[in-house]
């Protein structure tokens, strides 16, 4: 079974029927057949909720990742591991904080992270990305 990890840039891409909603929403179906593993930080988490809330309300926020949490997608807590690895991205690249949470969960579970954020890059060379 192969695992991804989903950026908040692919979930808000989903949802605002951005370039790459198809493939995302590819992704969640197969979640849901148990083809794949989809993963999410809950930093990232916290980032889709707080673009929602700041471009509509936290009550649809809310509702948004209620609806995430019934698509398939575990959410990863941020333990020591995952932060000191996150950690290490930031300092050796120029990538926002959150980001380097979405990055260092796609190392440690080896799994391919998604997502359109140019910002990633940088660590190509350190993680598989897939581009939507």
């Amino acid at each position: 079974m192969a695992t991804k990890v989903l950026d908040s840039y692919a979930l808000m891409a989903f949802f605002e029927d951005e370039p790459g909603a198809d493939f995302v929403r590819g992704l969640i179906h197969k979640s849901v057949e148990s083809d794949t593993n989809l993963l999410m930080c809950v930093v990232n988490l916290g980032e889709v909720w707080y673009s929602i809330a700041r471009n509509n309300s936290p009550e649809i926020a809310d509702q948004y990742i209620n609806e995430i949490k019934g698509m398939g997608i575990e959410i990863v807590e941020a333990d020591w591991a995952l932060t000191r690895q996150a950690a290490e991205f930031k300092v050796n690249g120029n990538i926002s904080y959150a980001d380097c949470f979405a990055a260092a969960l796609a190392k440690t579970k080896k799994a391919e992270l998604v997502t359109g954020d140019k910002e990633f890059k940088s660590l190509e060379g350190e993680i598989k990305i897939v581009w939507v």
